[in-house]
C-alpha cells in the first residue's frame, strides 16, 4: 500500500476484509468524510470504483489469503473492518483499530474472549449442540457500525497527530 511517509505522521488507511462485507458502502461514506484511503481486500467478486481513494486488490482464492495480505499491509493506528476474529487478533497485535461490521470494537482487553467464544460456538455447532443461524443485518448493525467507524478514524487520526516523528522520515 503506497503512503506518504514523508511527513513525520503517516494517515491511517482503512483495510477492509471484503468477502461478504455488509457494510462497504458505509466504509466508503466515512472515509471519503475523513480523506482516507480505504482497500478493500477479496477472493473476487468487486465492483470496481472510479474514486482515486477506493483501491481493490484481489488475492488468490485459498485459505486465509486476503487475511494475509490485510496483515500484511496493515500498520499501527489503521482501521481494519472485519468479521474474522482470528483476523481480528491478528491486527490487534499489530496495533490497528479493529472493527466487525455491526460495530463492535476488538481490542486487546477483548480479543482473547471474542477467540474463545468462537471456538466454543465452533465446537458446539460440530457436536450439534446449537444450530449454526446467525442473525440477520439490522439497520440498527449498520447505524450502530457507522458511529463505530467514525469513533475509530477519529481515534486513528489523534494517534497518528500525537505519534513521535518516524526514524525513515527525513528531517
Amino acid at each position: 500500500m503506497d503512503r506518504d511517509t514523508s511527513q513525520s505522521t503517516i494517515t491511517p488507511a482503512i483495510l477492509v476484509d471484503a468477502d461478504a462485507c455488509p457494510v462497504k458502502e458505509e466504509v466508503m461514506r466515512v472515509a471519503e468524510r475523513h480523506g482516507l484511503v480505504v482497500t478493500f481486500v477479496a477472493n473476487g467478486g468487486l465492483r470496481p470504483s472510479r474514486d482515486p481513494m477506493v483501491r481493490h486488490v484481489v488475492v488468490a482464492k485459498g485459505a486465509d489469503a486476503a487475511d494475509d495480505w490485510i496483515v500484511d499491509h496493515a500498520a499501527k493506528n489503521d482501521i481494519a473492518v472485519t468479521a474474522d476474529i482470528p483476523l481480528a487478533a491478528r491486527l490487534v497485535a499489530k496495533e490497528v483499530h479493529v472493527l466487525g461490521p455491526t460495530g463492535k470494537p476488538f481490542s486487546e482487553a477483548s480479543i482473547g474472549m471474542a477467540l474463545a467464544m468462537r471456538d466454543l460456538k465452533q465446537h458446539l455447532r460440530e457436536t450439534g449442540e446449537i444450530k449454526g443461524y446467525n442473525r440477520g443485518f439490522s439497520a440498527r448493525d449498520r447505524s450502530a457500525f457507522l458511529g463505530a467507524l467514525d469513533r475509530s478514524v477519529r481515534q486513528a487520526l489523534n494517534a497518528a497527530r500525537q505519534a513521535p516523528p518516524s526514524p525513515t522520515a527525513p528531517a
